[in-house]
């Protein structure tokens, strides 16, 4: 929440009578966007009430479960679990403990989850200071299923706010590379570890696999989103969609020489934008071109994933992309390396520490040459995750899926920047 909102609406609070909760208006009221929201609550009212709200016709894209056991319920919850994008928090009577308990969540939290309070306790100086410590909004119990839905909206559908997605770029420095399954894994490995939505789109129009590796044959997808931008918003967006599982969603490639598919630099900006405001993840599955548009795409994205073989040519693809990225991105993240197919009988390879090293780049993950395993994959319509959920390279690829996606391992400890604000707001109440 921005500050000037934040003080906005603490004014606004301030000339309300004690316990006066804020009201919104059925017409007021935002559509949820695709995100995923868990609730710990004190009171099985409140829990009724949430999960009510959950079922609104504002809340059906949301992905909403209700647990018991207020904040204390959430830190044991989430030492174990990665937490969603949304948290909302029911504290009980004890204002003294709200801090520290939250202070002690916060260890736990991801940097981009927000956080709504619902406390038992109109005070204007208790709201001020749960927002300045990263709390994205304070409700006064007892609440009503507008108040929150509204609320959760108004998170989300504040212009002023970043947009909610993360875009993630794939791209093979080589044809063949194998950089569209990386991507098609990775996308579900995110969405499967982290219960995040996520949307794929195989930008690869002419040649595009995802829908093959899926298993999925969509009538409509990126080709009908680029072609009517007239008519593109969040709900032409819902029905050219394919559902892959619960949290994946597919926008397919035509995969049809029918016709040619010769863009603008900003033909998929408004793409692209549109699924952002809706979904917080989005792995862009790009060809092995070079062109505008994807020039573009690459330079756009949050995050790049260049993917290469360990080979000559792909040592000098991948050393001319690095080097254009840090050129067009000076200030973002270095492109991360995903090395592919590694240790193939009989080839004579670059090993990984002196392909990293010309790159100076780290890699990211190496993935072994299994021709079977991803043969049956590609073949069976299936990712790896579901094919040997234990195998050593499903591990491979969630550990890129947690890099690109921002999320933390929850095996490690993990320290938000709502955490880090508060340690040092603590230290310097302690000076």
């Amino acid at each position: 929440m921005s500050s000037a909102l934040s003080e906005r609406l603490a004014d606004d609070v301030e000339d309300l009578p004690a316990g006066t909760p804020v009201s919104y208006q059925s017409h007021d009221v935002r559509p949820v966007p695709r995100i995923s929201v868990q609730a710990f609550c004190m009171d099985a009212d409140t829990a009724r009430m949430i999960e009510a709200a959950g079922e609104d016709r504002r809340m059906t894209k949301a992905h909403v479960k209700v647990h018991m056991g207020g904040i204390p319920g959430a830190i044991e919850f989430y030492s174990q679990a990665p937490t969603p994008n949304l948290i909302i928090l029911e504290a009980g009577a004890s204002v003294g403990s709200l801090i520290p308990d939250l202070d002690r969540l916060a260890e736990y939290c991801d940097s981009g989850t927000k956080v709504i309070v619902i406390g038992r306790v109109n005070d204007v100086s208790l709201y001020r200071e749960l927002i300045s410590r990263g709390v994205s909004e304070y409700l006064v119990a007892p609440v009503s299923i507008l108040q929150v839905i509204g609320a959760i909206g108004a998170l989300y559908g504040n212009p002023q706010a970043e947009p909610l997605g993360r875009t993630i770029a794939f791209f093979g420095v080589k044809g063949g590379a194998g950089a569209s399954t990386i991507a098609h894994n990775v996308a579900f490995g995110i969405a499967r570890a982290y219960q995040n939505e996520v949307v794929l789109a195989d930008l690869d129009l002419p040649f595009g696999t995802a829908g093959l590796d899926y298993n999925q044959d969509p009538l409509q997808g990126v080709f009908e989103a680029v072609s009517a931008p007239e008519r593109l918003d969040e709900t032409f967006l819902d029905r050219i969609l394919s559902r892959c599982s619960e949290h994946l969603s597919l926008l397919a490639a035509p995969a049809s020489l029918e016709r040619t598919y010769d863009y603008t630099d900003n033909s998929f900006d408004q793409l692209v934008d549109v699924m952002r405001q809706g979904t917080p993840s989005i792995v862009l599955d790009l060809p092995h071109a070079w062109n505008g548009w994807v020039r573009h795409l690459l330079l756009t994205a949050d995050e790049v994933v260049m993917v290469a073989e360990p080979d000559l040519a792909n040592l000098r693809n991948a050393k001319n992309l690095a080097d254009t990225l840090r050129q067009l991105r000076p200030n973002d993240h270095a492109p991360h390396l995903v090395l592919n197919r590694v240790g193939m009988p009989k080839r004579p390879e670059i090993k990984p520490d002196e392909f990293a090293k010309a790159l100076t780049l780290p890699v990211l993950a190496s993935i072994p040459f299994d021709p079977h395993l991803f043969g049956t994959a590609a073949n069976n319509g299936q990712m790896i995750a579901e094919l040997d959920g234990r195998h050593a390279v499903n591990e491979l690829l969630n550990h890129v899926a947690q890099v690109v996606s921002g999320k933390s391992d929850v095996r490690k400890g993990r320290r938000s920047p709502l955490g880090a604000l508060m340690g040092l707001l603590r230290k310097g109440k302690g000076a």
